[in-house]
């Protein structure tokens, strides 16, 4: 596009055309352009995160756990089942979860919410297919794929 420009340019400096051929020309080139741009970004559009909606946390100990940042911290606790709780802090949780082996606490997973979820979840299966991505979830509530070190990354709406 840009050397199609520098052309237009080019043969208009030249008098190969005058000011009004110019224009014409170049409003053609811009509405070709952003006629192409929708296809080009349909066929791999990137999800955009909003911000983290929760870290998974297996811990020996999720009370422990649970009572350290509340205390230390100010978190919320919420939906405790007795083997894990949501703490909540902002619009992102920490989700503190008992393991079954002891060894120090491992982060399992991070969970973002995405842009548009509810209106585009369908579209964004169809865009990990594209990308050959082996992915779990459903478009109900979320997804989950691997990064290239293997953590695990979940995606969705605000309620995951």
């Amino acid at each position: 596009m840009e050397s199609f420009i520098a052309k237009l340019l080019q043969d208009f400096e030249k008098g190969k055309m005058d000011r009004r051929q110019l224009i014409r020309s170049l409003a053609v080139a811009a509405t070709a352009a952003a006629a192409a741009a929708p296809a080009a970004n349909a066929a791999g559009k990137p999800l955009e995160a909003l911000y983290v909606n929760h870290i998974s946390y297996q811990v020996n100990d999720y009370k422990k756990v649970r009572d350290f940042y509340v205390d230390l911290l100010g978190m919320k606790p919420t939906e405790d089942d007795g083997k894990q709780c949501r703490l909540v802090f902002g619009n992102n949780m920490l989700i503190p979860r008992n393991r079954a082996n002891g060894g120090p606490g491992k982060v399992d997973h991070i969970a973002y919410t995405v842009t548009n979820w509810d209106s585009e979840k369908e579209a964004l299966e169809a865009e990990l297919k594209r990308r050959n991505l082996t992915y779990t979830g459903s478009a109900k509530t979320s997804f989950q794929v691997k990064d290239p070190e293997g953590m695990g990354v979940q995606f969705g709406g605000l309620h995951q």
